[in-house]
């Protein structure tokens, strides 16, 4: 009987199992290939904006606690792109103090960072650690938790007609413009380096960024767009995109075109060596299986190894799903700041 292919799938694995990636990692030279894969990713990334405007910030509210202070600001990212946040300092320590950026990923908003649950499905994610920016001044680091596009106080609300997942009318729009929402995220992100570089109270040379889900995968980007950002922890999102993407449903922000016939994600990796980078992963997480993120963590050791700086990688696996694992991860992020 002859075999019938109808499943747009079985079309798209099949050309996958056949694209040769243009870096695929085999050893070369780490110098050259990171300089060309570099130059690739930001292409096929969108388009930056060209230059930076001025960021305004205002600070919209003060609360001070015994152990921080939290200033609720605004400030902007790009013309008609405002990025609220949560600016946290902690107390009683002495300066200049290691920052550290917290994104949230698909779920209420920033809000989470500081542990703030508005209902139901807040509790419930602030049982998986999500409560960044509480877990970095606890540590001693001044956090910036900023909202995402598409989530909390940043979800779409001017279109009469929405889809109902927050974040697929702006990753259609972007595309058409030639832009992914990865990278408008990841430029949020640089701003807020931006933005902490000028705090008195931060270290300058020691900023780092963390996320979970979508949170982690605009960690991960930004990391390897930006070069001011000395340590990336990205939880429950590193995993070859041929384990995740190509088989599970996600959303579209996820996706970057064309970037299958050029690097996998642990060849994208080597865009943030020598600097460190921290994997967070779910022993049973269903949406990034563990075994991706094991295939993924291989392929970027062997380039930190060759990048000659083996020990700034690090993989840490909690033993639930799809979460962050505050306690076993927090000590491999002070070390590897300090």
């Amino acid at each position: 009987m002859t075999q019938r292919f109808y499943a747009p799938s079985q079309y798209h694995l099949n050309l996958m199992g056949k694209t040769e990636r243009e870096f695929a990692w085999t050893g070369q030279d780490f110098g050259p290939w990171q300089g060309g894969l570099r130059a690739r990713f930001e292409e096929l990334i969108g388009r930056l904006p060209e230059q930076k405007v001025p960021p305004h910030v205002e600070e919209l509210e003060r609360e001070e606690t015994d152990d921080y202070v939290r200033m609720k600001i605004v400030f902007t990212a790009e013309e008609c792109a405002d990025v609220p946040g949560h600016l946290l300092v902690p107390k009683g320590v002495d300066g200049p103090l290691p920052a550290m950026v917290c994104v949230q990923g698909h779920n209420p908003g920033m809000h989470l960072s500081i542990g703030e649950a508005r209902d139901e499905e807040g509790r419930q994610m602030l049982l998986g650690d999500r409560d960044f920016a509480l877990q970095a001044v606890r540590n001693g680091f001044v956090a910036l938790a900023i909202e995402q596009r598409c989530f909390g106080e940043r979800a779409e609300t001017l279109q009469e007609q929405r889809w109902e997942h927050g974040c697929l009318d702006a990753v259609f729009h972007s595309l058409m413009l030639g832009k992914t929402v990865a990278a408008e995220r990841a430029w949020d992100v640089m701003c807020a380096v931006d933005l902490l570089q000028e705090q008195p109270e931060v270290d300058a040379d020691r900023i780092a960024c963390m996320g979970n889900s979508g949170g982690g995968t605009v960690t991960f980007y930004a990391a390897c767009l930006d070069p001011r950002i000395k340590l990336a922890v990205p939880s429950c999102c590193f995993c070859t995109f041929a384990d995740a993407l190509m088989r599970i449903q996600h959303c579209g922000d996820n996706y970057v075109p064309g970037i299958l016939r050029v690097a996998e994600m642990g060849e994208l990796a080597g865009l943030i060596a020598p600097r460190k980078l921290i994997v967070v992963a779910g022993e049973k997480d269903d949406i990034f299986p563990i075994e991706g993120t094991r295939r993924a963590f291989a392929t970027a050791q062997a380039i930190y190894e060759a990048a000659g700086c083996p020990g700034n990688i690090r993989l840490v696996v909690g033993p639930e799903g799809h979460r962050f694992y505050a306690d076993p991860t927090w000590p491999h992020i002070v070390e590897m700041m300090d």
